[in-house]
């Protein structure tokens, strides 16, 4: 009986892993289709970078522009899928797998998310491509923070320092600290709407940083406590 409750909790569990994957490939997919369908209504040379004005200041040709995207989607989503299996740590994966496989999926959809974005201005579409932009780096760093939350100690995801590596409840402790402070930082991105966009990437910038060099500094204090607490046993 336990053994048959085993076998069905972990058939769900690689269930959700396999169906994370699968909505990864049909938004690849997806992304090559409109790409093909849209392709004879797009300009001969595409606006494919913005400066932090939102005013185009690259372009590159529509046979690059169309399907740079794409490519570079589907070159990620084999790269983080072959990624923990190389990882020493891969059984600490295992773990956290549908949490991890989740949010290659919300990468995913973030870069299809730009892809449109890139495509509706390039068939002339009037709007603030820095400003549409906010919504999903929202939806990305939220989900960044849940992964963040349930990630297990490996060398390739997460925040790898020398104190989370070396020590479990460093990683545990460091971790769960910052996906809440990423979770926050996804808050804080919504307020790109009333902010005007170069004041508002430039912030995002510094509040990114300062979350990093606070977690690594955070990190190295709380192996300090461990420590101490392991000396006072």
């Amino acid at each position: 009986m336990e053994g048959g409750r085993a076998f069905r909790v972990h058939f769900n569990y690689a269930q959700q892993i396999m169906v994370w994957r699968l909505f990864s490939l049909i938004l690849i997919l997806l992304s090559f289709i409109v790409g093909v369908f849209l392709y004879p209504k797009l300009p001969s040379k595409m606006a494919s970078h913005w400066n932090l004005k939102g005013e185009v200041d690259g372009f590159m040709p529509k046979s690059w522009g169309v399907f740079s995207l794409p490519i570079l989607c589907l070159g990620l989503f084999l790269l983080l899928l072959f990624i923990p299996e190389i990882d020493p740590l891969k059984k600490n994966v295992k773990n956290f797998r549908r949490y991890y496989d989740a949010f290659i999926f919300s990468f995913i959809l973030f870069l299809f998310y730009i892809y449109l974005v890139l495509l509706a201005w390039n068939l002339g579409f009037d709007f603030n491509v820095l400003s549409a932009i906010i919504p999903a780096l929202s939806f990305l760093f939220y989900f960044l923070g849940v992964l963040l939350e349930h990630a297990k100690r490996n060398w390739f995801i997460g925040i790898r320092t020398p104190w989370t590596l070396s020590n479990n409840i460093v990683w545990r402790m460091t971790h769960l600290l910052g996906g809440r402070l990423f979770k926050l930082l996804s808050l804080f991105v919504l307020l790109g709407f009333f902010i005007p966009p170069m004041d508002f990437y430039v912030l995002l910038l510094i509040f990114l940083s300062v979350i990093m060099i606070f977690l690594v500094f955070y990190s190295y204090l709380e192996s300090v406590r461990v420590e101490c607490k392991k000396k006072n046993k």
